[in-house]
C-alpha cells in the first residue's frame, strides 16, 4: 500500500471520529493540487510536508523552552530586541546601564543556542511581546 493510499485512508478513519468530510475532501484536494504544482509524485509530496511541520515543530518547541528559561528581565529584554531597540534604547527604557543590557542579551542568545539578535527577532516573530514591553509588568 502507497503512502498516500495510507494517508487517504488514515484521514477517512480519522473523518469517522472528529474530521469533518469537507475536510477530508479538502485535505487530499489540496495535498494533489500542491504535488502536482510542485511536481512532487503524491508519496514524495506527503513526506516533504510531514519533514517541514516537524521542522516546524522543533523549531517551536525550541523557541517555547528558550522563552520559558529566560528570567522575567531577559523576557523583558528579549522583547525589546525583536522590537528592534539597541541596547542603549532598552537600557534607557529599563533605567539600566547598556552594560547590563548586553550582559542579559548575551545570556538570552545562550538559552536559546543562537548567536545574533536577529536570529532571536526570527526565531520570534509573530509572538505577542507587548506585555514584556511595559516597564510596570517586570516582576
Amino acid at each position: 500500500m502507497t503512502l498516500w493510499k495510507q494517508l487517504q485512508d488514515s484521514v477517512r478513519y480519522a473523518n469517522r471520529y472528529r474530521i469533518s468530510a469537507a475536510l477530508d475532501d479538502d485535505l487530499l484536494g489540496s495535498v494533489q493540487d500542491l504535488s502536482a504544482r510542485e511536481g512532487h509524485p503524491p508519496d514524495e509530496m506527503i513526506l516533504i510536508l510531514l519533514d517541514q511541520a516537524v521542522k516546524t515543530r522543533r523549531q517551536m518547541d525550541r523557541a517555547h523552552s528558550g522563552w520559558e528559561s529566560l528570567s522575567p528581565r531577559e523576557k523583558q529584554v528579549a522583547a525589546y530586541v525583536c522590537a528592534g531597540l539597541t541596547n542603549r534604547q532598552i537600557a534607557a527604557q529599563l533605567v539600566l546601564s547598556p552594560e547590563t543590557i548586553k550582559t542579559h542579551v548575551r545570556h538570552i542568545l545562550r538559552k536559546f543556542s543562537l548567536s545574533s539578535r536577529i536570529e532571536l527577532r526570527r526565531l520570534l516573530d509573530g509572538w505577542d511581546l507587548s506585555p514584556w514591553l511595559d516597564r510596570n509588568n517586570y516582576i
